[in-house]
């Protein structure tokens, strides 16, 4: 593949006439940074999914000598290294032609902790394969179904919940709720819809055994691995069921229902919202993860992180809803919908939080009132 600088004249009408020919120029770069951000995300998936970050993390090494660390085949790293070194993510010494990783570089890029953003380049490699049938959909309607996505995203969720559910979920997002440590230590039926693969489930029935948890989800694969791990760990005080949402139904009130990024992308969310409020006993609380953005576009046009949002949003959540007839939320529902629509389903005061290590998300805590 070549590429050729463009002059004005070759930029067609646009850059004609009245245009601001530099503002035309400005703009024509700023697309080709974005392809090429987009290009590297996908470089950076492979250093993830091979381990090359893992191995360039452990010093300075040349391209046949990170090959043999990461038991690959050098010409494809050397070409990969050539992406990171041209990319900023890779420091290069033609001297010795070595490479090297910076060590604030590889703290973004390796561990098992919520520190490691490798694993959302995943989601953008996932959502890829899928912009033909969503692009369809927009002249047809419809959307793309769940199903479509499984069952690679399922282990994409996974990589991307489960570092920060490790690091933070007991210790940092537990504190949020007053004296919720104090009820689950004592014993309290808890439950997480739309649980994936059910690693907040296991750690809490792993650290609260006098409590009983159960998680919920459409996916089957993603259930039968939540079943596999909690019994891996001797859990008998957590299961996982297969049950859509919207259906939801407990022979016994719950205490505690948490949600971690599965109300915006439901294809009736507010019906969703009143099966949990009334699953949970009076006095019982709701934790939901969603993302922190506000209802009004306007309100989200300083917000780094929005344009990702709305993207992932158009790739998945919208269309996973519209999909079934559905509300078609999307993931930017921001905060003064979410309020709103919580009020609706019967919750008292709403609290809402920054997400501990997270800038994309929120934390809603909300009750039922009747204690």
């Amino acid at each position: 593949m070549t590429g050729s600088t463009l002059a004005p004249e070759d930029l067609g009408t646009a850059a004609t006439g009245t245009l601001d020919e530099a503002r035309v120029e400005a703009f024509a770069g700023r697309l080709f940074e974005l392809y090429t951000g987009g290009m590297l995300t996908f470089m950076v998936d492979i250093g993830h999914r091979t381990g090359l970050f893992a191995a360039a993390a452990a010093g300075p090494a040349t391209s046949a000598e990170l090959a043999g660390r990461a038991d690959l085949q050098e010409r494809y790293v050397r070409e990969w290294l050539g992406a990171m070194v041209t990319g900023g993510i890779v420091e290069h010494d033609p001297a010795t032609g070595t490479y090297r990783l910076p060590p604030e570089h590889a703290a973004c890029l390796t561990g098992t902790g919520s520190s490691n953003l490798a694993a959302f380049s995943r989601l953008d490699t996932h959502l890829a394969k899928h912009v033909d049938a969503v692009a369809l959909a927009f002249r047809e309607g419809g959307g793309v179904p769940y199903a479509a996505f499984r069952p690679e995203f399922t282990d994409v969720m996974d990589a991307l919940g489960r570092g920060t559910f490790d690091e933070l979920l007991v210790d940092a997002y537990l504190p949020l709720v007053p004296g919720l440590d104090a009820r689950l230590a004592a014993g309290a039926r808890v439950a997480d819809v739309g649980c994936g693969t059910g690693r907040a489930m296991v750690l809490l029935a792993a650290a609260y055994p006098a409590s009983t948890f159960i998680g919920y989800d459409l996916a089957d694969d993603a259930v039968a691995r939540a079943r596999s791990e909690a019994a891996a760990a001797g859990l008998a005080n957590a299961r996982f069921e297969v049950r859509d949402a919207a259906g939801l139904t407990v022979e016994r009130p719950l205490d505690v229902v948490f949600v971690f990024d599965a109300i915006h992308d439901q294809v009736d969310p507010a019906a969703v919202l009143g099966r949990i409020h009334a699953a949970l006993a009076p006095g019982g609380t709701f934790v939901m993860v969603e993302p922190r953005v506000s209802s009004d576009l306007a309100g989200n046009l300083a917000n780094p992180l929005a344009p990702m949002l709305y993207s992932v949003s158009t790739l998945h959540c919208l269309t996973v809803s519209l999909a079934g007839g559905g509300a078609g939320l999307g993931a930017a529902w921001g905060e003064e919908l979410a309020r709103s629509m919580l009020a609706d389903a019967g919750f008292g005061d709403v609290v809402v939080h920054e997400a501990p290590g997270d800038p994309l998300n929120a934390v809603f805590v909300a009750s039922k009132p009747g204690a």
